[in-house]
């Protein structure tokens, strides 16, 4: 016969309402009485009913964690992160993407499909509005809000300083010399809050450090890709004076560019340096390695589960606002052959 929640506080020699609260990530559990849970559950192969903890507590113990593209790098590492957090609070993810779709995003937001699989949504938007969001305040279910979008503060938020790290990218590529430095991944639509909050960053950068801003040195990017970065860097190489150094959005738009300036017979850095940001793994391991802006996504998940796990926990409680570190990293596409940390291994 499986074992029972009982069975599991007389082997720990607990309460069943403690072992309750372990089982369901509740986080006022001393430490040690939530070690000697655990080991009395993994000793009786211990599984929880979902079904019935869903009807004695209302809750599925599910989140949902919504982004733009799955298959993006950085999404996906997000998502890793999240579903890490999340098992340390005793909670389950179920990954949904909007596709750069405003009406999905909007029906994710509205439908009432889930008020019974999930406890709570962890949204990532691209191109939602504040305003969008006031729809969401008829559903109650509890929603903490990623990515770099202005909010007014009726809902928690989880994100980056976008300027200040487009700043850093920029000061960087000055800072080694570099004059004519253009940028990749600005986009017309005052939707996308974070291409304006980097180009800020960009044309800030470039004054603090008495260099011109040529609008010409500035180039759209409809997605944030390998080949949208390759096709704007070849635009960028028949621009006089061609750019010494190119900032781009992204990481994969940055290894476009790099693949583009390889092809048209320059080198990276020593013609154009090429730097991005995110961090993924493939720019650490490529030839050149690429400079980067690290964002950091395990400590922006923590931070997204942690807010979801209280708003779930008290939904009146006031909205905060979370702005997650990052960091820049010098490698071979600025620095030169053989300079720069090594790749992480493992």
């Amino acid at each position: 016969m499986p074992a029972t929640l009982r069975d599991v506080a007389e082997l720990a020699q607990v309460s069943v309402r403690t072992v309750s609260n372990v089982v369901s990530g509740y986080e006022h559990v001393s430490e040690r009485m939530r070690r000697k849970v655990l080991r009395a559950i993994e000793e009786l192969d211990y599984r929880p009913n979902p079904v019935a903890r869903t009807l004695r507590t209302g809750r599925t113990g599910m989140l949902a964690l919504v982004v733009p593209e799955i298959d993006v790098p950085y999404f996906s590492e997000l998502a890793r992160d999240v579903i890490d957090a999340a098992a340390e609070v005793g909670y389950r993810v179920m990954i949904d993407q909007t596709g750069h779709d405003h009406e999905r995003e909007r029906r994710l937001l509205l439908g009432d499909d889930r008020a019974m699989l999930f406890d709570g949504i962890l949204f990532s938007p691209l191109v939602t509005k504040s305003e969008l969001l006031d729809m969401h305040g008829s559903t109650r279910m509890p929603l903490v809000l990623l990515g770099e979008h202005e909010f007014d503060g009726r809902y928690d938020h989880v994100a980056i300083d976008n300027v200040q790290a487009a700043h850093d990218a920029v000061s960087h590529l000055a800072a080694i010399g570099r004059t004519r430095i253009a940028a990749i991944g600005a986009q017309p639509l005052e939707e996308y809050t974070t291409p304006l909050q980097r180009t800020a960053g960009y044309e800030a950068a470039l004054r603090e450090a008495g260099l011109e801003v040529r609008p010409e040195y500035a180039t759209a990017a409809a997605h944030y890709s390998r080949s949208d970065g390759y096709a704007a860097a070849t635009a960028l190489l028949s621009v006089s004076p061609r750019p010494d150094a190119i900032f781009c959005f992204s990481d994969l738009l940055a290894m476009g560019a790099v693949r583009a300036v390889f092809d048209a017979g320059l080198s990276v850095p020593e013609d154009i340096a090429v730097i991005g940001i995110d961090d993924i793994e493939e720019g650490r391991f490529a030839r050149p390695s690429l400079s980067t802006v690290s964002l950091d996504t395990p400590f922006i998940a923590r931070e997204a589960v942690r807010r979801i796990s209280a708003r779930i926990e008290n939904r009146e409680a006031p909205a905060a606002e979370v702005v997650a570190p990052h960091r820049l990293i010098a490698r071979e596409s600025t620095l030169g052959p053989g300079r720069g940390p090594a790749p992480e291994r493992g």
